[in-house]
Order: C-alpha cells, then sequence, then structure tokens
C-alpha cells in the first residue's frame, strides 16, 4: 500500500495553531472589555441624561402652576391698586362723617379690596410692603431719597407703590423712598453677648 502524501506530511499549522490561539483570545477578550466598558459608560450617561430630563421637566412643570398666570396677576394687581386709590381718595375725617349709603358703599370698597388681596395670597401672590426694611433692588425700585438720620441709610422709609410678587420673582416692585444721612446699615450682623 502506497501512502497517501497526506499522510506522510502533516500539516504545520495546526502545530502553530495552539501558540495563536490565546493571543487571539487575549485579543478578542480585550476587545470585548473595551466594548462592554463603552457600552456601560453610554448606558450610566444615557440614564444620567433621562434623570436629568426628568428633573428638569418636573421643574418645567412647577414653574409652569406657579407662574402661569404671571399676566393675570398683573392686571388683578392693577384692580387691587384702583380700589386702594378708591378708598384713599375719601379723606379720613369725612370717612367718619360718612352716614348711609355712601357709607356702605366705602365699606363695600374696602371689603372687596382686602377680598381681592386675600385671594391674591391664596393663589401665591405676595403684597410687598417693605417700610423699615434695607432697600433691596430685586424688590423694589426706589424713587426718591429722602434726608433721614433717625434710620440707618438704605432703610426704606415711605412706599409709594406696593409692590407684589408671584413665588419667588417680583411681579412688580415697590416704589419707595429711601432714607440718607443716617448711620450704615451693617452688611452682617454682630453677634450679641449674652
Amino acid at each position: 500500500m502506497t501512502a497517501k502524501p497526506e499522510d506522510q506530511n502533516p500539516p504545520a499549522e495546526p502545530q502553530a495553531a495552539p501558540a495563536e490561539a490565546p493571543a487571539a483570545q487575549d485579543d478578542t477578550k480585550a476587545t470585548l472589555e473595551a466594548e462592554n466598558a463603552s457600552l456601560k459608560d453610554r448606558l450610566l450617561r444615557t440614564l444620567a441624561d433621562m434623570e436629568n430630563l426628568r428633573r428638569r421637566g418636573e421643574k418645567d412643570i412647577a414653574d409652569a402652576r406657579t407662574y402661569a398666570m404671571t399676566n393675570f396677576a398683573r392686571d388683578m394687581v392693577n384692580v387691587a391698586d384702583n380700589l386702594r386709590r378708591a378708598i384713599e381718595s375719601v379723606p379720613a375725617d369725612a370717612r367718619q362723617a360718612v352716614e348711609g349709603v355712601l357709607k356702605s358703599v366705602l365699606e363695600g370698597i374696602e371689603l372687596t379690596e382686602r377680598d381681592l388681596v386675600n385671594t391674591l395670597e391664596r393663589h401665591g401672590i405676595k403684597k410687598l410692603d417693605p417700610v423699615g426694611q434695607k432697600f433691596d433692588p430685586n424688590f423694589h425700585q426706589a424713587m426718591m431719597e429722602m434726608q433721614d438720620t433717625t434710620v440707618p441709610s438704605g432703610t426704606v422709609t415711605q412706599v409709594i407703590q406696593t409692590g407684589f410678587a408671584i413665588g419667588e420673582r417680583v411681579l412688580r416692585p415697590a416704589l419707595v423712598g429711601v432714607a440718607k444721612g443716617g448711620p450704615k446699615i451693617d452688611a452682617a450682623p454682630a453677634a450679641k453677648p449674652h
């Protein structure tokens, strides 16, 4: 029997294959680990983006609920101002002397103004009455400075027009008169000894 050429010379490649196989497996393993790390990073970033989007959506919804009625509130604030002007147009001594129907009308206007302000407050619209407070340009608009040495400089001494805030935002700044000439207001209150 003659030997076949295949039987006489075994291929050399299968012997070399076991030596190359661990190197190829290491390369494949490193590639898979890198791909796994990349996918894990992308997943974590996507989850973080989704969480940020959820938080931003919640904040937008909360802001929309709080500030959606801003334009309507500005109009209602003007109505409250007009009611206050109507009340103040009657001098205090004349108010005392008023009787009958005119007295009922005046009391009705006062009740309506008070009820309107209470309703605005129930819906998150606060009246700013800063008399005696330190002037804050975020909530007040200075209309004049008045010489007054009895109070610290920068203190609001007069309110010309009441301001309003909706939530944490100013709906309309209070128009105020500010004292000058008095002692300076301390930036940070000093600790008082006990």
